[in-house]
Order: structure tokens, then sequence, then C-alpha cells
């Protein structure tokens, strides 16, 4: 058993939300008004309302069609910033491509109805993510479907600079025959090194080995047997700047790759280097390059992006004669087009149905394949949290939760980032007015001081189970059911996953067995016929329906704990009436 990880965060518990009742005490029970539920979290959308998508950059007609399935679409295309802020309030969803800011200004001026940001395309340097993680906004991308595209624009380029094809090409239409001044070079045998190992790179890397060239890579992130599949070293920084006779640059735009080839890195390159750069244009510092060009450091560039676009029409990097430009057609094929389209629409329309997007940018990033086994698991989680911190005594402040993870599964095969994140949003939501997603459920948690720990136990058995069960524990706090107090002191509740639906299986250290669907009702009472019989007659009379029941208890005749699961939600004057039963030494109406 191992604690993984843990951060702090201190709620406030104001509001008593659910009911309680102890027969031990004197005084009658009193039943304060639950509050209204909460609009669900990843889609705050009215009931029976289309949401609306704001495409503010041009999409193709694939993606519209399916954008208009589902929700109305409003296209309108070179917005200037201050049209976006003000069009932004209006919308559930923006997708962009790479053209278009969405800056802090624009997640404020959402006021909280923007729930999903698409970017068609790869990079999202055009986004505040922490803006969007701050506003609980969801950012996804479309990583694939212009891989091949953008990878075959770099061996295009690559093979342009090589034969001085742009240049060639000019000179003709000019009217001159000038053979003998672009003798090119050839690429058999040339080292290539590509900066940037994912999957644009890799796969200009592989269409590189079949023009013969020696291919080497560098990425600190890079699996190195991942390269040697396809024939790649992976090298260091310094070993492909000095041994390249091309470079390919596929990184993205960060902090840490901002300006990477600059003055000090040109200095340190093998002369006679041709640079492409179909990533982004702030990776090179353009001032520099120039410079190396007219040195003769540098050959040849062929640059599909620029740090300005679209750049200023003095820009000297455009007009140099060693210089090869397109206008950002990455991923500017019929093919490529569409698939974005439908890749982004897929994305974003699926983000507003409530569903977890494997391409989320700013979320717990769980492959797909993964998704679907932990989908189960990530009701689950949340379901604990919102029953946990229901159990809270008011005024007792919640400052210390661990998450426990029972699998058969080694901890590198199983990933509970997601699942800490439900437990967060249960956690929270329910006492406070904040609305917590799988985006922001950190930044909310690290900002109200909560220590949250995970620990896992080991099982043996089968790993065909992501998870056997779960459990969620609050420590220092009272109780309004205190037999919800776990053999440790804490607030204890465990579940697991059965037929695909969560099940509570464990209150303090009562094991029942209840689904968690709509409602639930915790009674403590004591072992005898008839409570069973005389609680049902209380909910039938209210025409409340019982879904699931069960009861478990320390031994026969002692105490015992019965779980029952309703559709609906009971009246005050129910409630009342099975507090008064005479075996009933103290029961609790949560709501999930």
């Amino acid at each position: 058993m191992s604690v993984i990880s843990s951060w702090n965060l201190t709620i406030s518990l104001n509001t008593t939300l659910s009911l309680s009742w102890r027969s031990s005490l004197p005084s009658r029970a009193i039943f304060p008004r639950p509050k209204k539920p909460k609009t669900p979290v990843v889609l705050a959308i009215a009931l029976g309302a289309k949401p609306t998508v704001l495409v503010a950059e041009k999409l193709g007609d694939a993606g519209i069609q399916l954008l208009k399935t589902f929700a109305n679409v409003d296209c309108s295309y070179n917005l200037s910033p201050e049209e976006l802020c003000t069009k932004i309030s209006l919308c559930d969803a923006l997708i962009v491509r790479s053209g278009t800011k969405v800056t802090r200004e624009v997640f404020e001026s959402a006021m909280g109805r923007l729930k999903v940001v698409g970017r068609a395309g790869v990079g999202i340097d055009n986004v505040d993510i922490s803006a969007a993680t701050e506003h609980g906004c969801l950012v996804v991308n479309a990583p694939t479907a212009n891989t091949i595209a953008a990878a075959e624009h770099g061996i295009a380029l690559l093979t342009a600079v090589s034969r001085n094809v742009a240049q060639a090409d000019a000179s003709v239409k000019a009217g001159k025959w000038e053979r003998n001044k672009y003798v090119g070079v050839s690429l058999v045998g040339k080292i290539l090194a590509v900066m940037g190992f994912g999957k644009v790179g890799s796969e200009v890397a592989r269409r590189a080995k079949g023009l013969g060239m020696q291919v080497i890579a560098h990425d600190p992130y890079a699996a190195a047997d991942r390269a040697r599949a396809i024939g790649v070293e992976l090298v260091s920084f310094e070993e492909a700047l000095t041994t390249a006779d091309f470079i390919s640059l596929h990184m993205p735009l960060t902090p840490a790759t901002s300006k990477m080839l600059n003055d000090e890195a040109f200095s340190r390159v093998k002369k006679g280097v041709r640079i492409i750069n179909v990533a982004r244009g702030g990776v090179i510092d353009e001032e520099a390059l120039l410079r190396a060009l007219d040195s003769g450091i540098v050959a040849q560039a062929a640059l599909d992006v620029f740090t300005e676009e679209p750049p200023p029409q003095e820009n000297k990097l455009v007009r140099h004669e060693n210089v090869t430009v397109t206008p950002h057609l990455g991923a500017s094929t019929t093919e490529a087009q569409e698939g974005v389209a439908l890749e982004i629409a897929e994305a974003v329309v699926g983000a507003l149905k409530g569903e977890l997007a494997a391409t989320a940018v700013n979320a717990p990033m769980v492959p797909a394949e993964v998704l679907l086994q932990l989908s189960p698991y990530v009701a689950l989680t949340e379901k604990l949290g919102r029953l946990a911190v229901q159990l809270v005594a008011g005024g007792s402040g919640v400052k210390f939760v661990k998450v426990t993870y029972a699998s058969a599964r080694g901890p590198d095969d199983l990933d509970t980032r997601l699942l800490r994140a439900m437990v967060t949003k249960g956690l929270i939501e329910p006492i406070s007015s904040v609305f917590v997603n799988l985006v922001n459920a950190d930044f909310i948690g690290k900002q109200r001081g909560l220590r949250l720990t995970e620990e896992r136990i080991v099982l043996d058995g089968s790993p065909e189970k992501p998870l056997e069960f779960i459990q969620v524990r609050i420590a220092n706090v009272e109780s309004k059911f205190a037999s919800a107090i776990s053999n440790s002191g804490e607030i204890a509740v465990e579940g697991r996953v059965k037929d695909g639906k969560p099940h509570l299986t464990k209150v303090g250290s009562f094991g029942v067995d209840v689904s968690l669907e709509g409602s639930i009702v915790l009674c403590r009472q004591s072992d005898q016929p008839g409570i069973i019989g005389k609680v049902g007659n209380i909910l039938s009379e209210e025409n409340v329906n019982v879904n699931f029941m069960s009861v478990g208890r320390i031994a026969p005749g002692k105490q015992a704990v019965m779980t029952i699961g309703l559709d609906e939600e009971p009246s005050r004057d129910a409630l009342k009436k099975i507090g008064e039963i005479t075996a009933v030494e103290e029961f609790v109406f949560l709501k999930l």
C-alpha cells in the first residue's frame, strides 16, 4: 500500500444538505429544506434547449453538418477580439483553428456559459489553457486527422529546398533558364534531424527513411523503443544540431521551445544546414535565422509557419532568396480538412453531451480504450464523494480525505487522475455554489485547501477488472450518522461496480449493498422483525418507489444498518415517520 499523491484543500460546510435523525436525542428531529440540485457540470444548458456552437474559422462541411444534428451552429468568421468577446456569452462551445486567439478575456466574457473550446488541429498555443481550466472550460483538439497531411507537407518542403524548386520556378517564369545556378543536393545518405518525435515527426521520419535518409530525432519525451522500431536514433539536442544536414521542426510552441533555434543554436549547427518548419513560427528566432542565412551558416530554409501570421509584407525572411515559404498549409489537403472537421465536431458534441473526451487537453488524459473501462468507476467515485460529504455534520470542516483503490493490477496499469477529479467533484459540489468538472477539479481543490491523498491496495487475483472496490474516508470530522464512522474514527463509504453500475457496499463498519441511483436512506436499527415492512409501508403511502434495499448487521438481534435506494424524494413527513419507528436509532437521507 502506498500513498501516490496529495494536495491541500479546506471546505467550509455552512449548509446542511441531507436530512438526519437520531432517536437518542431528546429533542424532535428538524428537517431543513434540501438545496435544489445544480445544473449538470459538463453541460450547463437548459433542459430541452439546444446548445449553441460558435464556429469562428472555416470548418469542413462534414463537421458543420454533424454539429447541426445536435446544436445551433453560428458560423461567424474573421471576428475581431471585441466581437468574439461580445458573442461568446451566448455560446456553449467555440471551435477555432490557429488564427483565433482564445484569451483570458474571452473566458471571462463567457460568464460561465462556455463549456468547450475545440481546436481544429493539433497545436493549442492560441488558447489560454490556464484561463480555460480556471473557468471550468474543456479544451479539446483534433490531433490525428491532419497528421499525414502535415507530414507530407514537411516532406514536400524538404525536397523543395534540396532541389531549389521554388527559386527555379520563379526564375523560369521570369523568362530565365539558369540551370547552373540551381544545382541541388541529393537526399540519399543525408542526416535528417527530426526535432519533436510525436505523431507528425514520426511520420516525417518514416517517409524520410523511404527517401534513403539517415534519420535521428530529439525529443525528451519520446520512447526510445518506439523510435528504434522505425529505424530512428534518439539523440541529444546538441548532437542533433551538430550532425544534421537537414533539420525538420515538429514540436509544440511552449515556454521551453520558444525560440529554440536562436543565435546560440545556429552557432553550433553544421555549416550549410537546411531548416524546415511546419510546426510553429515561434520555435525559431526569425531574426537569428535571417542572420544565419545571410552569413551562409544556414544554406536554405522552408517555412510554413511564422511568429506573426500573416507576416508583414516587409518581412525580410519571407523575401529572402534562400527561403521557401507557404501560408500555413500543413493541414491543407481536402482529406485532412474534412477529417479534422469531423474529428473536432465529434469531440465537441461528445463533450457537450457530458462524455469523456480522449482528446481533452486540460483534463486528465486517459486513452480512449481505458476511458471505456473506467467509465462506471467515474460515476462510482463521484457518488461516493457526494455521499461522504453529506454525512459530515454541519460546521465540520472537511480538510483530510483519503481515497483507496483496491485492484489486482499493478500501479503502472491504473491511472487514477480521472477518478481523483471525480471524487473532488463529488466532495465539493454538494456543499458549495461552485461547478466542478474534470477540467477544474484540481484547481478548485487546491484553491480551497483540501488535502486529498490516494493509496492503492494490490490484491491477488485476475487483473481483468480495473478495480475491485473504492473507498472514500474523511478524517477529523463529526458525522450526522454515527454508524458511518469506521473503527479508525473516520467517515468511511465504500463501493464497487456490479453489472456495470455503481453500488454502495459499505458504510462505516457495516456491509450493505445498494445501487447508487436516485436517493438513499440509511437507517440504524435494532435487528428485529417487521422493520423493513414498516419503512416500506411509509414510503408506499407516499408513492415513493424503492429500487433497492439491503440490511447489514453486526450479529443476529444486535444493531443493523438498512440501506434503501429510492427513485423519488420522500416528503419531510415521510422521513419524520421513519424516524419515529421505535426500533430506528438513527437515520439519514442522502441525495445523489
